[in-house]
């Protein structure tokens, strides 16, 4: 049922008594944002660099995995010369993702009044969690105008194959209006907690006039860590019960728990179009072997699952009837579940939606889809890795 929720809302919105219910919290949905979707690093880089560049009083910059490569050799060039111009520029990214980072790249970032901060640090062999409680964010605000949230962390791997790069398959997003405020905040309660410089939040920084000429509700919904499930995964499932046309997900690293899985079936059996992608050249094959076991059973159901066999796909998203979308670094296994700090940006929009349903199309007609009786038939080995592998799910 649909809770107490009426803001005032321009026209664009004819919508929104409809389109609320997929959200599971509402009323903390806020309408008036711009955004877009970005595919894969060559989108992606160039955006964030020229937000970065034309920053006037502050970036943010919050990543699992930075590398001391092409790329980040890229934006450190655009964090350094904001620092230097009296831009306040703040970096943090974890410990074990970025553990192939250079010394010297960290100090030259510092050197250069780039403050940085490294989440988990490796020396903290003390903490019994250290292995398994990761930041698995990626956030930039620039100037608390600018948000960036999605599954591209800040490397080479993300970069188009014609300029050395891997050309993994994977989706961000830039938005404008209210929520960047609340990225904003999660990034600075991070900072903190890592014991980062004291700093006063900025508040709500984002233009009046972007907000009053976006057209779409969002909602950051993160993880905190405090031993619970994530409540990610009650967005999503909340989404799925409530489809009525189709569902579509891609998701790098998918091993859906029970819930999941039996939402997906039911969504199905009641005659919604229900497609997933997953990666068949996975850079973590023993979570791809977890993931296959639950093959059979969802395509016993019906659902439909759509093998992405060109590089590695390590999309986060979905969309449900081209109005609920998400976008972020969760993915459905257990790992992001019970472990992972994350984050996603929760949009309910019909043309955002329409711009997801088109990105799905595409990437749809580039996969191969997986047929039952061809699946039954796998080698033995595959399957016996798929039960050990599903078996040590948890730790995976």
């Amino acid at each position: 049922m649909l809770r107490e929720f009426r803001p005032k809302l321009p026209s664009a919105y004819e919508h929104a008594d409809d389109d609320l219910k997929y959200a599971q919290d509402p009323e903390c949905l806020e309408p008036g944002h711009r955004m877009r979707v970005l595919i894969d690093g060559d989108q992606t880089f160039p955006d964030m660099l020229d937000a970065i560049k034309a920053a006037r009083h502050y970036v943010h910059l919050e990543t699992y995995i930075l590398e001391h490569d092409t790329v980040g050799e890229m934006f450190a060039s655009a964090l350094i010369e904001r620092a230097r111009a009296g831009v306040t520029v703040r970096v943090m990214y974890d410990a074990l993702g970025s553990y192939s980072l250079s010394s010297s790249y960290v100090k030259r970032l510092r050197k250069a009044g780039v403050q940085t901060v490294e989440y988990g640090p490796m020396g903290n062999w003390r903490n019994r969690r250290f292995w398994s409680r990761r930041d698995h964010r990626k956030i930039i605000v620039v100037d608390g105008r600018i948000g960036y949230v999605g599954g591209i962390n800040i490397g080479d791997d993300y970069a188009p194959k014609d300029v050395g790069g891997k050309g993994w398959r994977d989706t961000h997003m830039r938005i404008e209006g209210p929520v960047v405020a609340d990225l904003d905040a999660m990034f600075r309660d991070n900072w903190l907690r890592q014991h980062g410089p004291e700093y006063p939040s900025y508040g709500r920084g984002a233009d009046e006039s972007v907000a009053s000429e976006g057209t779409e509700f969002c909602h950051a919904v993160g993880t905190d860590l405090r031993g619970r499930r994530s409540s990610i995964r009650r967005h999503y499932l909340h989404a799925i019960r409530r489809a009525t046309k189709h569902i579509s997900i891609a998701n790098a690293y998918f091993v859906p728990d029970l819930a999941i899985r039996r939402a997906l079936g039911k969504a199905a059996e009641r005659g919604v179009n229900v497609q997933i992608i997953v990666s068949m050249v996975s850079d973590v094959k023993m979570v791809q072997y977890a993931g296959e076991y639950t093959y059979a059973g969802l395509l016993k159901d019906r659902v439909r699952i759509h093998g992405w066999h060109d590089n590695h796909m390590h999309s986060k998203v979905a969309v449900i009837d081209g109005i609920w979308s998400t976008v972020g670094s969760y993915n459905l296994d257990y790992i992001s579940l019970f472990q992972n700090l994350e984050v996603i940006a929760e949009v309910i929009g019909r043309e955002f939606g329409a711009s997801m349903d088109e990105m799905f199309a595409n990437d749809f007609a580039r996969c191969r889809e997986i047929q039952l009786p061809l699946w039954k038939r796998r080698p033995w080995w595959r399957k016996a890795l798929s039960w050990f592998a599903y078996r040590f799910r948890r730790w995976l």
